[in-house]
């Protein structure tokens, strides 16, 4: 800090409103800054004095700041880095925290946050930055939002990157639960060891405990030779047990004891097997209230959430569903051979505004049945089927609606103009009382009820209109 006692702080940043920003909310807040256009010209000066914290962004022309943290981890492995950036996406999250990042903000981020951010990373005791294994990590490309929801799920499994801990993940049934745990793993020390998943809720019970744990030879009906269980596949990597909520009391009792000993014994067997397993469990439930009602283990509850991570639902995501949309209509794509199918903005719409009950899931299998039931290479409000709010099965309706607009059009434009209603209005009638007669049998009795006019008031347009 400096001998003034006010915290010193940099600011990289090539968009020049930024760094006015910063540099004005932080004066306000008794702090001196000093702006940098380009990583390369914040190198240079640190070569002759340091601030006590920096802000970078992460795309700049030159040496961006991925490349300055891992610079800076090297040359001033004390000094704590806040990386702000537009571009916010999961492997940019990750690569910041692995790099040795302090935090990760996504823009537009609230200044008074960045504020307060500032003063905990100068108040940081002992802190110790990643080191440089920003490369080479597995890209989850399915895992993708900017809606600030999906921003904290990207930054937890930053936070995690380094480390082995037991997770929680909770949130509705199709949010991409799996997804995470699967990039929890991937961005872990285990990443080259094997990822194990298992739904616990697909099995039926009597037969989950021989997949956890595996069975020796014997041990029942039909067992004539040892299995390997899923604890032991996944050792030195990752366990992820999806619906950990429907487990049953016994098999609670069991798992509890693997994570506190990290050893069990097989169905049958006699000899303990130990491994070295990271489990990831996940859930739809209310675990909590699970634990009141007696159907799940407190003590089980607090091993498993030691970490907890939310996946949003759809709806809290809303403007995330245009860029779902457009990428699961390439994998669409790509999975059934064909050329790649866009959506125009109303069927955009359409579909943004869907509650989406089944979440992601939902909207997977739905990019899927669009681009097989859509006819031509722009999907419309008229593809979209009736349960999504969209136009399908309406296209009679809808199409004689635009043959009519058309006519209008055609009538206004010729030289001979009439009044619309009086042009249309007697063909209208015309087409609706052929209709009904033919559906009520010649009955005009039904005719009228089936038009919502009077017997009279039916007799009298037929005749008006030379329908005898």
């Amino acid at each position: 800090m400096s001998a003034s006692n006010e915290l010193e702080v940099w600011v990289v940043d090539n968009d020049q409103s930024v760094r006015w920003v910063l540099e004005k909310a932080l004066r306000q807040a008794h702090m001196r800054t000093r702006s940098f256009e380009r990583g390369e010209h914040l190198l240079d000066a640190i070569e002759n004095e340091k601030p006590d914290v920096l802000i970078t962004d992460v795309r700049m022309p030159g040496l961006d700041g991925l490349a300055l943290l891992e610079r800076l981890s090297r040359t001033c492995p004390d000094l704590p880095v806040i990386v702000v950036t537009a571009h916010t996406d999961l492997e940019n999250a990750v690569a910041a925290y692995q790099g040795g990042a302090f935090e990760y903000l996504p823009k537009p981020f609230d200044v008074d946050e960045v504020i307060e951010l500032v003063r905990k990373a100068a108040r940081q005791v002992g802190h110790v930055p990643g080191n440089d294994t920003t490369s080479d990590t597995a890209r989850m490309p399915s895992l993708i939002g900017q809606a600030p929801a999906m921003q904290e799920v990207f930054r937890s499994i930053g936070r995690l990157a380094r480390s082995s801990m037991t997770v929680l993940i909770t949130g509705e049934s199709g949010t991409g639960k799996e997804l995470v745990a699967r990039a929890l793993h991937q961005h872990s020390p285990r990443a080259e060891k094997s990822f194990v998943a298992l739904n616990t809720s697909a099995i039926a019970s009597e037969l989950l405990e021989s997949e956890l744990f595996g069975h020796e030879r014997g041990a029942f009906t039909g067992a004539d030779a040892r299995r390997i269980g899923r604890f032991e596949q996944a050792d030195g990597g990752t366990l992820f047990l999806d619906e950990i909520g429907d487990m049953s009391p016994a098999l609670q009792t069991r798992l509890l004891r693997v994570l506190a000993e990290s050893e069990f014994y097989r169905v049958g067997g006699q000899t303990s097997v130990k491994v070295d397993v990271r489990v990831i469990a996940a859930t739809n439930q209310d675990l909590p209230r699970a634990v009141e009602e007696g159907r799940f283990r407190e003590d089980l509850y607090h091993r498993l959430n030691v970490m907890r991570i939310n996946t949003p639902p759809l709806r809290q995501r809303r403007q995330d569903i245009p860029l779902l949309l457009r990428h699961y209509m390439n994998d669409a794509a790509r999975e059934l051979d064909i050329p790649v199918k866009t959506l125009n903005s109303e069927a955009m719409e359409i579909l943004q505004s869907y509650e989406w009950p089944g979440n992601v899931r939902q909207l997977v299998n739905v990019t899927r049945r669009m681009n097989v039931i859509a006819p031509g290479g722009v999907i419309s409000a008229m593809d979209i089927p009736e349960d999504l709010g969209g136009l399908a099965g309406k296209g009679a309706q809808q199409e004689w609606t635009q043959s009519l607009a058309y006519w209008a059009e055609q009538e206004l434009g010729s030289e001979e103009q009439s009044p619309l209603i009086e042009a249309a209005l007697p063909e209208f009638e015309k087409t609706l009382i052929r209709i009904a007669l033919d559906q009520a049998k010649g009955h005009r009795q039904q005719a009228a009820k089936l038009l919502g006019w009077g017997r009279n008031t039916l007799a009298r347009k037929i005749r008006s209109l030379n329908l005898e």
